[in-house]
């Protein structure tokens, strides 16, 4: 009864959290938490209704727990390769690769080490545990809030339709731009043809320094090329960052709109919000930077080669961690304090 009664409040806790900002990655775990209760009302129920069934069940979730580490270190280790073979070797290629080996190294190192039997041992298996513990709540979350995220459906009539940009190839469009450029276009035309204003289709991205030309203004032309009228696309080429992708772009659409000159013939800044286009695996990054750096956005993701997904979500997990890496500090802090004392202990009771 306590856990159903959990999971209700924990489910209208998390419609209402979700209704006011979706942009939050707490929202993601209070889904989480909402998700456990529910499966132990469930379990309690069958517990009463068949004591024997709760059991075995329980048993063969611990059965399938290790079964799974290793489909799934398996499963990263053969992405790795193939990223290597096709996208060639970088860190960044590498680290599904990675990740696969980890989800093998750390039990093979954790359990000779709790085998010791000596408090070190024992406590560097325990601290071992913790981290990869949090390491996997961490991502469980990520993961929850990029699929929750990818279901909502994004606001009608943006002030504008921005596109970020990413690496050109000798100065041209590569395939992984052309489909973040192609969904902008579909989302820009969409927009139009349910009745909204006219706005703009911002292609944003600066100029690297392997580049020949700016991304925005290679976008640009791809865009011009494939239909969209010229006067409707406005090209920021000076952003580097995905943060700058939004703030110029924002700031672009409202200087334009303000000087009376937006596609629409509007007078004054709009004050809405914008509709950001890029690829899938780095929707949610997207959506969680424009809530920090106070950009009113919508993000939509474009399709991206499967082979190419699990790195590159794997590199936007690494980066979001990053963003909020006090508060992975203060989450492994306990940890961390519990490990020493219980090897304090258990070296005391040696």
């Amino acid at each position: 009864m306590f856990s159903l009664l959990c999971a209700v409040c924990l489910g209208f806790l998390f419609r209402r959290m979700w209704a006011e900002e979706p942009r939050r990655l707490r929202n993601a775990a209070v889904f989480l938490l909402t998700c456990y209760f529910a499966v132990s009302a469930a379990l309690e129920l069958i517990a009463l209704l068949l004591p024997g069934a709760a059991g075995f069940l329980v048993l063969g979730v611990l059965f399938l727990f290790p079964l799974s580490v290793l489909v799934l270190s398996g499963v990263l280790i053969r992405n790795g390769m193939r990223m290597f073979r096709r996208e060639g070797r970088s860190l960044g290629n590498s680290l599904s690769l990675l990740a696969g080996i980890g989800l093998l190294a750390a039990p093979a190192v954790a359990i000779p080490l709790a085998l010791t039997l000596s408090p070190l041992g024992i406590a560097g298996a325990m601290l071992l545990f913790l981290v990869c513990a949090h390491l996997g709540t961490a991502f469980l979350v990520f993961l929850t809030f990029a699929r929750l995220y990818a279901r909502r459906r994004p606001r009608p009539e943006p002030d504008a339709v921005v596109v970020l940009g990413s690496r050109l190839i000798r100065g041209e469009v590569p395939p992984l731009l052309r489909a973040r450029l192609d969904r902008g276009r579909f989302e820009f035309e969409q927009q139009l043809a349910a009745g909204a204003a006219p706005l703009y289709l911002v292609p944003s991205g600066g100029q690297g320094q392997d580049e020949p030309r700016p991304e925005g203004e290679a976008m640009a032309e791809y865009l011009r090329d494939s239909g969209v009228p010229a006067g409707a696309v406005l090209a920021e080429d000076r952003a580097r960052t995905t943060e700058e992708n939004l703030l110029f772009s924002r700031r672009l659409v409202d200087e334009r709109n303000a000087d009376g000159q937006d596609a629409g013939g509007r007078q004054g800044p709009a004050g809405g919000h914008l509709l950001v286009v890029t690829n899938g695996y780095h929707v949610p990054r997207t959506a969680l930077l424009s809530r920090a750096v106070g950009i009113d956005a919508d993000a939509v993701g474009a399709r991206t080669a499967r082979y190419f997904v699990p790195s590159a979500f794997l590199r936007e997990f690494v980066a979001v961690a990053n963003m909020h890496r006090r508060l992975h500090v203060l989450l492994l802090l306990p940890s961390i304090l519990l490990t020493g004392a219980f090897g304090w202990l258990l070296w005391n009771l040696n």
